[in-house]
Protein backbone atom coordinates (compact mmCIF):
# COMPACT_ATOMS: atom_id res chain seq x y z
CA UNK A 1 0.00 0.00 0.00
CA UNK A 2 1.59 3.16 -0.77
CA UNK A 3 2.22 6.13 1.87
CA UNK A 4 -0.29 8.46 0.35
CA UNK A 5 -3.06 5.63 0.56
CA UNK A 6 -2.51 4.68 4.57
CA UNK A 7 -2.45 9.17 4.87
CA UNK A 8 -5.44 9.68 3.00
CA UNK A 9 -6.83 7.07 5.46
CA UNK A 10 -5.33 8.12 8.98
CA UNK A 11 -6.73 11.57 7.90
CA UNK A 12 -10.25 10.02 7.41
CA UNK A 13 -9.40 8.50 10.70
CA UNK A 14 -8.67 11.58 12.28
CA UNK A 15 -11.83 13.17 11.15
CA UNK A 16 -13.69 10.39 12.37
CA UNK A 17 -12.12 10.85 15.64
CA UNK A 18 -13.36 14.58 15.83
CA UNK A 19 -17.03 14.45 14.41
CA UNK A 20 -17.61 11.68 17.20
CA UNK A 21 -15.94 12.96 20.31
CA UNK A 22 -16.59 16.99 19.01
CA UNK A 23 -19.93 15.80 18.18
CA UNK A 24 -21.49 15.16 21.30
CA UNK A 25 -19.98 18.54 22.62
CA UNK A 26 -21.49 20.30 19.89
CA UNK A 27 -25.18 18.35 20.94
CA UNK A 28 -25.06 19.35 24.27
CA UNK A 29 -24.13 23.05 23.46
CA UNK A 30 -27.15 23.20 21.39
CA UNK A 31 -29.43 20.96 24.00
CA UNK A 32 -28.30 24.00 26.70
CA UNK A 33 -31.94 25.57 25.84
CA UNK A 34 -34.08 23.03 25.61
CA UNK A 35 -32.65 20.82 28.70
CA UNK A 36 -31.39 23.17 30.99
CA UNK A 37 -34.65 23.98 32.53
CA UNK A 38 -32.64 25.43 35.93
CA UNK A 39 -29.54 26.91 36.69
CA UNK A 40 -27.99 23.40 38.16
CA UNK A 41 -29.50 21.76 34.95
CA UNK A 42 -27.63 24.20 32.59
CA UNK A 43 -23.98 23.62 34.91
CA UNK A 44 -24.59 20.08 35.01
CA UNK A 45 -24.69 20.05 31.55
CA UNK A 46 -20.88 22.37 31.23
CA UNK A 47 -19.67 20.16 33.94
CA UNK A 48 -20.63 16.98 31.71
CA UNK A 49 -18.44 18.14 28.88
CA UNK A 50 -16.20 20.22 31.07
CA UNK A 51 -13.04 17.62 31.29
CA UNK A 52 -12.79 16.27 27.69
CA UNK A 53 -13.96 19.31 25.15
CA UNK A 54 -10.85 20.32 25.15
CA UNK A 55 -8.92 17.09 24.33
CA UNK A 56 -11.66 16.66 21.75
CA UNK A 57 -10.74 19.60 19.67
CA UNK A 58 -7.18 17.99 19.12
CA UNK A 59 -8.52 15.88 16.77
CA UNK A 60 -9.06 18.72 14.74
CA UNK A 61 -5.69 20.45 14.85
CA UNK A 62 -4.59 16.83 13.98
CA UNK A 63 -6.41 16.37 11.30
CA UNK A 64 -5.44 19.81 9.89
CA UNK A 65 -1.97 19.57 10.89
CA UNK A 66 -1.30 16.27 8.91
CA UNK A 67 -3.53 17.28 5.86
CA UNK A 68 -0.98 20.50 5.13
CA UNK A 69 2.06 17.95 5.91
CA UNK A 70 0.59 15.16 3.58
CA UNK A 71 -1.45 17.04 0.72
CA UNK A 72 0.02 20.59 0.92
CA UNK A 73 -1.87 21.22 -2.25
CA UNK A 74 -5.54 20.12 -0.63
CA UNK A 75 -4.66 21.99 2.46
CA UNK A 76 -3.72 25.82 0.12
CA UNK A 77 -7.00 25.05 -2.05
CA UNK A 78 -9.68 23.67 0.60
CA UNK A 79 -8.47 26.71 3.13
CA UNK A 80 -8.50 29.45 0.57
CA UNK A 81 -11.40 28.40 -1.65
CA UNK A 82 -13.48 27.42 1.60
CA UNK A 83 -12.00 30.26 3.83
CA UNK A 84 -15.42 32.37 4.60
CA UNK A 85 -17.35 29.39 5.80
CA UNK A 86 -14.06 27.94 7.39
CA UNK A 87 -13.35 31.19 9.12
CA UNK A 88 -17.08 31.29 10.66
CA UNK A 89 -16.45 27.50 11.94
CA UNK A 90 -13.26 28.95 13.84
CA UNK A 91 -14.72 31.96 15.56
CA UNK A 92 -17.52 29.87 16.57
CA UNK A 93 -15.16 27.57 17.98
CA UNK A 94 -13.40 30.61 19.80
CA UNK A 95 -16.24 32.21 21.26
CA UNK A 96 -17.75 28.76 22.69
CA UNK A 97 -14.67 27.60 24.32
CA UNK A 98 -14.58 31.53 26.22
CA UNK A 99 -18.04 30.64 27.23
CA UNK A 100 -17.08 27.50 28.91
CA UNK A 101 -14.15 29.53 31.15
CA UNK A 102 -15.81 32.48 31.71
CA UNK A 103 -19.71 31.77 32.13
CA UNK A 104 -18.58 30.56 35.82
CA UNK A 105 -16.44 33.88 36.80
CA UNK A 106 -19.33 36.22 37.50
CA UNK A 107 -22.60 35.15 39.80
CA UNK A 108 -24.93 37.06 37.76
CA UNK A 109 -27.43 35.83 35.63
CA UNK A 110 -27.44 38.41 32.77
CA UNK A 111 -23.64 37.53 32.81
CA UNK A 112 -24.43 33.54 32.27
CA UNK A 113 -27.40 34.21 29.79
CA UNK A 114 -25.02 35.78 27.37
CA UNK A 115 -22.86 33.66 27.81
CA UNK A 116 -24.85 30.55 27.47
CA UNK A 117 -26.24 32.31 23.95
CA UNK A 118 -22.71 32.09 23.30
CA UNK A 119 -22.41 28.46 23.51
CA UNK A 120 -25.37 27.55 21.81
CA UNK A 121 -24.22 29.43 18.74
CA UNK A 122 -20.98 28.15 19.00
CA UNK A 123 -22.48 24.59 18.80
CA UNK A 124 -25.03 25.57 16.14
CA UNK A 125 -22.69 26.98 13.53
CA UNK A 126 -19.86 24.56 13.25
CA UNK A 127 -22.29 21.69 13.62
CA UNK A 128 -24.17 23.08 10.16
CA UNK A 129 -21.34 24.47 8.29
CA UNK A 130 -19.00 21.06 8.77
CA UNK A 131 -21.48 19.64 7.02
CA UNK A 132 -21.62 22.16 4.32
CA UNK A 133 -18.39 21.90 4.08
CA UNK A 134 -18.15 17.74 3.49
CA UNK A 135 -20.67 17.51 1.61
CA UNK A 136 -19.18 20.02 -1.25
CA UNK A 137 -16.01 18.49 -0.83
CA UNK A 138 -17.46 15.14 -1.60
CA UNK A 139 -19.23 16.22 -4.63
CA UNK A 140 -16.85 18.25 -6.08
CA UNK A 141 -16.43 22.07 -6.60
CA UNK A 142 -15.82 23.93 -9.72
CA UNK A 143 -11.85 24.30 -9.97
CA UNK A 144 -9.61 26.30 -12.30
CA UNK A 145 -5.89 26.09 -12.80
CA UNK A 146 -3.11 27.97 -10.41
CA UNK A 147 -2.24 30.87 -12.64
CA UNK A 148 1.11 31.19 -10.25
CA UNK A 149 2.08 27.36 -10.45
CA UNK A 150 1.14 23.76 -9.53
CA UNK A 151 -2.06 22.61 -8.63
CA UNK A 152 -5.64 24.11 -8.92
CA UNK A 153 -8.21 26.79 -7.05
CA UNK A 154 -11.19 26.94 -6.23
CA UNK A 155 -13.23 28.81 -8.34
CA UNK A 156 -16.34 30.12 -6.71
CA UNK A 157 -17.66 32.06 -3.91
CA UNK A 158 -19.88 30.98 -0.55
CA UNK A 159 -22.86 31.10 -2.57
CA UNK A 160 -21.81 28.06 -4.23
CA UNK A 161 -20.82 26.50 -1.37
CA UNK A 162 -24.69 26.67 -0.23
CA UNK A 163 -26.39 24.25 -2.74
CA UNK A 164 -28.99 22.39 -1.75
CA UNK A 165 -26.96 19.10 -1.73
CA UNK A 166 -24.48 20.66 1.04
CA UNK A 167 -27.32 22.32 2.96
CA UNK A 168 -28.81 19.58 3.04
CA UNK A 169 -25.36 17.58 4.63
CA UNK A 170 -25.63 20.53 7.14
CA UNK A 171 -28.54 19.54 8.12
CA UNK A 172 -28.07 15.97 9.06
CA UNK A 173 -24.72 17.25 10.75
CA UNK A 174 -26.36 19.13 13.07
CA UNK A 175 -29.28 16.44 13.00
CA UNK A 176 -26.17 13.65 14.41
CA UNK A 177 -24.81 15.65 16.67
CA UNK A 178 -27.71 16.93 18.39
CA UNK A 179 -29.23 13.33 18.74
CA UNK A 180 -25.33 12.34 19.79
CA UNK A 181 -25.03 14.97 22.26
CA UNK A 182 -28.88 13.62 23.73
CA UNK A 183 -27.15 10.13 24.25
CA UNK A 184 -24.19 11.46 25.65
CA UNK A 185 -26.20 13.53 28.10
CA UNK A 186 -28.63 10.64 28.78
CA UNK A 187 -25.59 8.28 29.61
CA UNK A 188 -23.04 10.89 31.53
CA UNK A 189 -26.13 12.91 33.58
CA UNK A 190 -28.81 11.24 36.54
CA UNK A 191 -32.01 12.66 37.26
CA UNK A 192 -35.04 14.53 35.89
CA UNK A 193 -32.25 15.58 32.82
CA UNK A 194 -31.08 12.43 32.40
CA UNK A 195 -34.54 11.34 31.31
CA UNK A 196 -35.36 14.69 29.24
CA UNK A 197 -32.05 13.82 27.11
CA UNK A 198 -33.27 10.31 26.07
CA UNK A 199 -36.63 11.31 25.34
CA UNK A 200 -35.03 13.92 23.08
CA UNK A 201 -32.67 11.81 21.76
CA UNK A 202 -35.69 9.27 20.75
CA UNK A 203 -37.63 12.22 18.60
CA UNK A 204 -34.37 14.15 17.29
CA UNK A 205 -32.92 10.45 16.41
CA UNK A 206 -36.21 9.59 14.21
CA UNK A 207 -36.31 12.87 12.43
CA UNK A 208 -32.54 12.79 11.59
CA UNK A 209 -32.99 9.48 10.18
CA UNK A 210 -35.20 10.75 8.03
CA UNK A 211 -32.85 13.39 6.66
CA UNK A 212 -30.13 10.21 6.86
CA UNK A 213 -31.53 8.44 3.77
CA UNK A 214 -32.51 11.16 1.90
CA UNK A 215 -28.83 12.33 1.84
CA UNK A 216 -27.39 8.93 1.67
CA UNK A 217 -29.38 8.06 -1.04
CA UNK A 218 -28.71 11.79 -2.77
CA UNK A 219 -25.15 10.84 -2.48
CA UNK A 220 -24.97 7.50 -3.27
CA UNK A 221 -27.02 8.58 -6.80
CA UNK A 222 -23.83 11.57 -7.54
CA UNK A 223 -21.43 8.50 -6.83
CA UNK A 224 -23.02 5.85 -9.13
CA UNK A 225 -23.80 4.01 -6.04
CA UNK A 226 -20.34 2.98 -5.33
CA UNK A 227 -20.12 -0.78 -3.94
CA UNK A 228 -17.91 0.17 -0.81
CA UNK A 229 -20.19 3.28 0.19
CA UNK A 230 -23.57 2.13 -0.25
CA UNK A 231 -22.63 -1.05 2.30
CA UNK A 232 -21.27 1.70 4.38
CA UNK A 233 -24.01 3.71 4.28
CA UNK A 234 -26.34 0.90 4.94
CA UNK A 235 -24.58 -0.24 8.49
CA UNK A 236 -24.84 3.23 9.31
CA UNK A 237 -28.62 3.17 9.07
CA UNK A 238 -28.92 0.41 10.72
CA UNK A 239 -26.67 1.91 13.24
CA UNK A 240 -28.75 5.01 13.74
CA UNK A 241 -31.73 2.91 14.03
CA UNK A 242 -30.21 0.30 16.83
CA UNK A 243 -28.96 3.83 18.81
CA UNK A 244 -32.83 5.04 18.43
CA UNK A 245 -34.22 1.35 19.85
CA UNK A 246 -31.56 1.24 22.32
CA UNK A 247 -32.83 4.77 24.08
CA UNK A 248 -35.82 3.51 23.98
CA UNK A 249 -35.15 0.66 26.26
CA UNK A 250 -32.95 2.86 28.27
CA UNK A 251 -29.71 1.33 27.30
CA UNK A 252 -27.97 4.91 27.06
CA UNK A 253 -24.88 3.09 26.81
CA UNK A 254 -25.54 1.06 24.01
CA UNK A 255 -27.59 4.32 22.93
CA UNK A 256 -24.24 6.64 22.52
CA UNK A 257 -22.11 3.57 21.20
CA UNK A 258 -24.73 3.54 18.04
CA UNK A 259 -25.12 7.26 17.50
CA UNK A 260 -20.71 7.09 17.57
CA UNK A 261 -20.90 4.57 14.95
CA UNK A 262 -23.51 5.91 12.99
CA UNK A 263 -21.12 9.30 13.00
CA UNK A 264 -17.73 7.23 12.08
CA UNK A 265 -19.65 5.08 9.86
CA UNK A 266 -21.11 8.48 7.76
CA UNK A 267 -18.21 10.03 7.56
CA UNK A 268 -16.05 6.97 6.24
CA UNK A 269 -18.54 7.14 3.86
CA UNK A 270 -18.31 10.22 2.71
CA UNK A 271 -14.13 9.14 2.54
CA UNK A 272 -14.49 5.98 0.51
CA UNK A 273 -16.54 8.19 -2.04
CA UNK A 274 -14.03 10.74 -2.16
CA UNK A 275 -10.95 8.45 -2.88
CA UNK A 276 -8.75 8.40 -4.54
CA UNK A 277 -9.65 11.88 -4.83
CA UNK A 278 -8.89 14.44 -2.55
CA UNK A 279 -10.85 17.60 -3.79
CA UNK A 280 -12.70 16.55 -6.72
CA UNK A 281 -13.25 19.17 -9.81
CA UNK A 282 -17.19 19.40 -10.88
CA UNK A 283 -16.46 21.29 -13.91
CA UNK A 284 -13.02 19.22 -15.15
CA UNK A 285 -11.46 16.03 -13.71
CA UNK A 286 -8.51 16.61 -14.96
CA UNK A 287 -8.34 19.90 -12.19
CA UNK A 288 -9.22 17.81 -9.55
CA UNK A 289 -6.98 17.28 -6.67
CA UNK A 290 -5.63 13.60 -6.05
CA UNK A 291 -3.57 11.17 -3.15
CA UNK A 292 -1.53 9.41 -6.17
CA UNK A 293 1.36 10.45 -7.91
CA UNK A 294 -0.25 9.69 -10.76
CA UNK A 295 -0.24 12.75 -13.48
CA UNK A 296 -2.41 10.81 -15.62
CA UNK A 297 -5.09 11.01 -13.42
CA UNK A 298 -5.93 14.82 -12.09
CA UNK A 299 -3.15 16.80 -10.05
CA UNK A 300 -1.56 14.96 -7.03
CA UNK A 301 -1.74 17.13 -4.22
CA UNK A 302 0.66 14.44 -1.87
CA UNK A 303 3.89 15.04 -0.54
CA UNK A 304 7.25 14.05 -1.14
CA UNK A 305 7.22 10.25 -0.39
CA UNK A 306 10.54 11.45 2.13
CA UNK A 307 8.55 13.90 3.49
CA UNK A 308 5.56 11.06 3.72
CA UNK A 309 7.94 8.40 5.47
CA UNK A 310 8.99 10.88 8.57
CA UNK A 311 5.40 11.76 8.68
CA UNK A 312 4.58 7.81 9.45
CA UNK A 313 7.22 7.33 11.83
CA UNK A 314 6.18 9.86 14.07
CA UNK A 315 2.74 8.49 13.82
CA UNK A 316 3.78 5.74 14.75
CA UNK A 317 5.42 6.87 17.90
CA UNK A 318 2.89 9.53 19.28
CA UNK A 319 -0.65 8.33 18.01
CA UNK A 320 -0.51 5.56 20.98
CA UNK A 321 0.80 8.01 23.57
CA UNK A 322 -1.90 10.44 22.48
CA UNK A 323 -4.90 7.37 22.46
CA UNK A 324 -3.64 6.03 25.66
CA UNK A 325 -3.66 9.83 27.46
CA UNK A 326 -7.18 10.73 25.96
CA UNK A 327 -8.81 7.08 27.12
CA UNK A 328 -7.20 7.64 30.37
CA UNK A 329 -9.37 10.82 30.78
CA UNK A 330 -12.53 9.13 29.86
CA UNK A 331 -11.85 6.71 31.88
CA UNK A 332 -11.51 9.22 35.12
CA UNK A 333 -14.29 11.26 33.89
CA UNK A 334 -16.77 8.34 33.47
CA UNK A 335 -18.91 8.99 36.58
CA UNK A 336 -22.78 9.95 36.05
CA UNK A 337 -23.28 14.13 37.40
CA UNK A 338 -26.55 15.02 38.52
CA UNK A 339 -27.92 18.14 40.20
CA UNK A 340 -27.15 17.32 43.74
CA UNK A 341 -23.67 17.28 42.82
CA UNK A 342 -23.81 21.17 42.16
CA UNK A 343 -23.12 23.70 44.91
CA UNK A 344 -25.66 26.12 46.01
CA UNK A 345 -23.41 29.20 44.84
CA UNK A 346 -21.81 29.51 41.64
CA UNK A 347 -18.32 29.69 42.77
CA UNK A 348 -16.12 31.60 40.16
CA UNK A 349 -14.49 29.00 37.73
CA UNK A 350 -14.06 27.43 34.58
CA UNK A 351 -16.11 24.33 32.92
CA UNK A 352 -13.43 22.73 33.26
CA UNK A 353 -12.85 22.88 36.79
Amino acid sequence: MELTTIWFALIAILWIGYFTLEGFDFGVGMLIPVLGKSEKERRVMYNSIGPVWDGNEVWLLTAGGATFAAFPEWYATLFSGFFLPLLLILVALIVRNLAFDYRGKKDNDNWRRNWDLAAIVGSFVPAILWGVAFANIVAGVPMKPNPNGHGALFDGNLFTLLNPYALLGGVLTMGLFLTHGAMFLALKTDGEIRHRARALAVKSGLATAVVAVAFMVWTLIKADWEIGATVVFAVTAVMLLGAIFMAVKAREGWAFIGTFLTIGLAVAGLFTILFPAVMPASNDPTLSLMAAHDPAVGISAASSAYTLTVMTWVAVIFTPIVLIYQSWTYWVFRKRIATHHIPDVDVPASVSA
